[in-house]
């Protein structure tokens, strides 16, 4: 008997477990360690959620006016000022992103809903910048980012999507990660991005490692092969999850995506 009851309590302990700990499993906050590192003339973001909370970013702009903009929406565990540092994005576009809540200097805490609502309120506020075109807000995410920004690319006017190690749903991930529980049940922040990319008529570029062993590829592809608009694929062979960006290949496709953009 006593067997019995220990397997009954470890099949209700470790999906109770699962359920009020999954933000800790699905978001990891980092902090801003400085601003040194990011280029001369960067810009602060500072805005204001609907419920108070302060939410902090960066604006690097365009050495043209009225410039095109690269929006970014980064990974679990990134604070993004280091991303838009990087030198590597095209030229001739300026570059923004709002760290989530509780990443960099955002306060509160991060969810599938408020940060829909977040990325919302960063976008209309980088189109209503007099130094930005609001008709050519490219969005760019990478891995849980892409999630947020294949919703946007529904819910907004953008002139088109760059997602980055992207995915179906945080379901489907779940289920490659964590076989024996069951997720579909127990997962809040589903960020069910194929459900929205049915409906995207924005171009996308869908950059993926083909040896990610966190985002697997068949993930990757049914979001693409979801999206309703024109598509681009590339998979960067020798490449896993976190070192997507270090491969040439990587920069020289978001150059001509965005190159034939205005063609």
């Amino acid at each position: 008997m006593e067997i019995w009851l220990l397997i009954l309590a470890v099949l209700v302990a470790v999906p109770a477990a699962a359920w009020f700990g999954q933000e800790k499993l699905i978001f990891f906050p980092q902090p801003l360690a400085g601003t040194s590192h990011l280029p001369p003339g960067t810009q602060a973001v500072d805005l204001r959620a609907a419920d108070g909370t302060k939410l902090a970013g960066f604006f690097v702009p365009a050495s043209t006016p009225r410039a095109p903009v690269l929006l970014y929406f980064g990974g679990n565990a990134e604070e993004i000022s280091w991303t838009l540092a990087d030198p590597r994005w095209p030229a001739g576009y300026a570059r923004a992103g709002v760290n989530y809540r509780g990443y960099g200097q955002s306060d509160g805490a991060p969810g599938e809903a408020p940060l829909v609502d977040d990325a919302k309120l960063a976008f209309d506020a980088i189109a209503a910048r007099p130094d930005v075109d609001p008709a050519r807000i490219v969005v760019v995410g990478r891995s849980l980012g892409t999630g947020i920004a294949a919703r946007l690319a529904v819910e907004r006017p953008v002139a088109a999507a760059i997602l980055i190690s992207p995915y179906d749903s945080l379901v489907e991930v779940a289920k490659a990660h964590y076989p024996w529980l069951p997720v579909s049940w127990l997962l809040r922040h589903r960020f069910d991005a194929a459900s929205y990319a049915k409906r995207a008529s924005a171009p996308l570029l869908a950059i993926v490692a083909a040896a990610d062993g966190i985002v697997h590829v068949p993930r990757s592809r049914a979001l693409y092969d979801a999206w309703a608009g024109p598509k681009r694929w590339v998979a960067l062979d020798g490449r896993g999850h976190n070192d997507l960006t270090a491969d040439g290949g990587f920069w020289s496709a978001v150059a001509g995506f965005v190159t034939a953009l205005d063609k």
